[in-house]
């Protein structure tokens, strides 16, 4: 067996691996990440050529022809092929990058919404034209297509930053301080996003989805939304109700429509609607949820959620089903 060439190939499928999926730069779902992924081809080929440039004569002055060279003829080499070449190509690539910036920071003409970096999770409003008051989850951003959704950061203790590859480019999230972004999603489906900027003990733990979906179906979403949450149904979840109510959850989580109304940590009004549990660690599961609830900081360092795990199987579980039934 001819090893190189096997070599060769693996180390291809390795390389082109990245370049598909949910957080992937190269597999654009969103005008913004095309002109990103578009930029990042032309900055390679830019590079690619100087390379072989500069190596192309590296080798042609101590290989090809290894003689000595005139004065002229060195000094040819060295302004023509080291300065004035690259400076051309590194011009015309830095130009083409400054004028796609504007377009990067273009306003958003449809859906507002607030994404606030909280330790570790994301607090999420959306400011609908018309709606009185905003419509909050959390640790999952959906975004309607057709459309330039405006997006205003913020966050609370310290620097985070909001990145969704397939969709567009990152911007930092200050506290005290509100800043912006836009994007313009054109290709529906289940996207991922995470915090880019080292935030503490569970930074790489802080992501989050990101869901696209076709106008009316956003809406509809939205509309469901802003509904308080379903009642229990079953015993098992009527006295996981009971359990959310005796152990002062409520003090931290609303639950809409419940007397639950703290604002310390996620909206769980409609919880299991969302994708993942615990900003994108944990599949919405049972066994996840009661894993969480058990010990939420042997997930994730830091967390500011107390653990349950003094409640016996039987509590833990009719908790979890209550909280998976908030649709």
């Amino acid at each position: 067996m001819n090893v190189k060439p096997f070599r060769v190939s693996l180390l291809t499928i390795l390389a082109t691996g990245g370049c598909a999926g949910q957080q992937s730069v190269l597999d654009p779902a969103g005008r913004d990440a095309e002109v990103l992924a578009t930029l990042f081809w032309w900055m390679l080929g830019g590079a690619v050529v100087l390379w072989i440039l500069m190596n192309g004569i590296l080798f042609y002055v101590s290989r090809a022809k290894e003689r000595e060279f005139s004065r002229r003829t060195a000094e040819l080499f060295i302004i023509g092929g080291g300065i004035v070449f690259p400076t051309v190509v590194l011009a015309v690539l830095l130009s083409y990058a400054l004028s796609e910036m504007p377009r990067q920071r273009d306003l958003g003409s449809g859906l507002t919404v607030r994404v606030v970096g909280e330790s570790w999770w994301w607090r999420v409003e959306y400011l609908p034209d018309g709606w009185d008051t905003p419509i909050v989850s959390a640790n999952e951003l959906r975004l309607p297509t057709g459309s330039r959704s405006e997006i205003k950061l913020a966050a609370n203790g310290v620097i985070h930053s909001l990145w969704i590859p397939a969709l567009g480019g990152k911007t930092d999230m200050i506290p005290g301080r509100e800043t912006r972004m836009s994007l313009e999603p054109e290709t529906p489906g289940d996207y991922r996003g995470q915090c880019t900027e080292f935030c503490g003990e569970s930074h790489a733990l802080m992501a989050f989805g990101a869901v696209v979906m076709e106008p009316e179906a956003f809406a509809d979403w939205l509309d469901k939304q802003a509904q308080e949450a379903a009642p229990p149904t079953g015993t098992e979840s009527i006295r996981g109700r009971e359990v959310f109510a005796a152990e002062g959850c409520g003090g931290c989580h609303t639950v809409r429509g419940t007397p639950a109304d703290g604002l310390v940590g996620p909206d769980l009004t409609h919880l299991a609607d969302r994708r993942t549990l615990a900003a994108g660690v944990l599949p919405m599961t049972e066994a996840a949820m009661i894993d969480w609830l058990r010990d939420p900081e042997a997930i994730k360092p830091g967390v500011h959620m107390p653990a349950y795990g003094h409640l016996d199987d039987a509590d833990l579980s009719a908790l979890a089903t209550y909280l998976l039934g908030l649709t």
